[in-house]
């Protein structure tokens, strides 16, 4: 065998042999090849995956995202990646992951002149799958929609035009009737035993339903939006004349919609701090400072539609 025919043998992984029928050697699998120097971004085209490796930064907050770059917004994420957005974007695309468009809040009707114009963030789905091993070295490996629920800390409302005759609501738990709004009002989740309280103060068929609605839209609700490959954008900085990548703010996998997440959800999410959609799911997410490796890995089935967000706060109520 000539030695330019060994080495194309030995480039492609194959094995030369003398002998008929002797079985090949099966090619080595590449392993995950790292993206930066502090190797915390591992580009897998074996698994067609990337990999982050994240640590646990919060696990109590009202959420704009999933994870955000180290040192930025860890006051309203859950995971933190210590390395840089655009190298994120990078290894999306190196594995084929068509990015979309940002979200759109408003549009230019004309030259300064901006309207409310909602348009859901575009791109390829990619599904995230979260890896931690227990105190007791379990390993375990859940869809990242697992540690995020619908807000529950907030205002909830129902319809009622007015209270039932002789119906005095009580102040501990205080249930709440706007009578500006016509809105019955509750804070944050309530229990079984309370929503029994309340329905045993009147057999009122309309304020049962408003009581049952308060009750079933405050439970706690796993996420069932998925994330899409948004792509963020650029600016240009006037001093320097470089391009700045807009997700170097810290806005890398989000679930409230913003124009510089790299990931974001195929869904109305408001990103005002007073309105929230998502929150930590306290109870599924392991301690603080817990290693995490978080895989994205693009998907070439449709986005699933995902739940209709929750009714608005009432007006006139603080969150």
């Amino acid at each position: 065998m000539s030695r330019w025919l060994a080495g194309l043998v030995l480039v492609l992984g194959l094995q030369s042999t003398s002998t008929l029928g002797e079985p090949k050697r099966q090619p080595p699998v590449p392993q995950p090849v790292a993206l930066n120097p502090e190797k915390p971004v591992l580009l897998d085209r074996a698994g067609k995956r990337l990999l982050l490796k994240a640590r646990v930064c919060a696990r109590d907050r009202v959420l704009e995202m999933l994870c955000c770059l180290k040192k930025t917004k860890e006051h309203e994420s859950i995971l933190a990646l210590d390395a840089r957005a655009a190298v994120v974007h990078a290894g999306l695309l190196a594995l084929g992951a068509r990015q979309g468009t940002p979200v759109r809040h408003y549009k230019e009707v004309a030259p300064g002149k901006l309207v409310p114009d909602f348009k859901p963030p575009t791109g390829q789905r990619i599904e995230i799958y979260l890896q931690w091993k227990d105190k007791s070295g379990k390993p375990h490996r859940v869809p990242a929609q697992r540690w995020i629920r619908r807000a529950t800390q907030r205002y909830f409302s129902a319809p009622l035009a007015q209270l039932p005759t002789g119906v005095v609501l009580p102040k501990k738990p205080e249930l709440v009737f706007d009578a500006k709004n016509k809105e019955l009002v509750w804070f944050g989740p309530m229990t079984a035993a309370q929503r029994d309280g309340f329905l045993k103060l009147s057999r009122d068929a309309v304020f049962g339903q408003a009581v049952q609605r308060l009750y079933q839209e405050s439970q706690p609700t796993q996420m069932q939006a998925h994330w899409v490959f948004a792509g963020s954008g650029f600016f240009v900085d006037m001093k320097t004349k470089k391009k700045i990548y807009l997700a170097e703010n810290g806005n890398l996998v989000c679930v409230a919609n913003f124009p510089s997440a790299t990931l974001d959800i195929a869904q109305a999410s408001s990103d005002k701090g007073d309105n929230l959609l998502y929150e930590a799911f306290i109870e599924r997410i392991p301690p603080v400072e817990t290693e995490v490796l978080i895989e994205l890995i693009p998907k070439n089935d449709p986005v699933r539609k995902a739940s209709p967000p929750p009714p608005p706060t009432p007006r006139g109520l603080p969150r």
